[in-house]
């Protein structure tokens, strides 16, 4: 089982993470798009980089709003190491 972050430890995380947040034990962050195009690459894009880390999001699109949604099924659906680590990719997009 993956140990899930403590508050202050998501805090931190969270001050590298620009516009990311904490709800609902979940680290959080909606994405614009012009299109509905765009939406849908950032999703597969988002798809495969889930895939090669083995931890996937959750993931909801309206249009050209793309909401994601981060937690470990695993810890208890807690935050862990792994959430941190796909936001920080997700925040490497060059197109985001």
């Amino acid at each position: 089982m993956t140990t899930p972050l403590n508050t202050p430890q998501v805090t931190e995380a969270l001050q590298e993470l620009p516009g990311w947040s904490f709800a609902d034990n979940k680290l959080v962050k909606t994405f614009s798009f012009s299109s509905f195009k765009e939406a849908v690459s950032f999703i597969v894009r988002v798809a495969f980089e889930a895939e090669q880390l083995n931890h996937h999001p959750e993931i909801r699109n309206v249009y050209s709003r793309v909401e994601i949604a981060l937690t470990t099924h695993d810890a208890g659906d807690r935050v862990t190491g792994k959430d941190v680590e796909l936001a920080t990719s997700i925040e490497g997009f060059s197109w985001v």
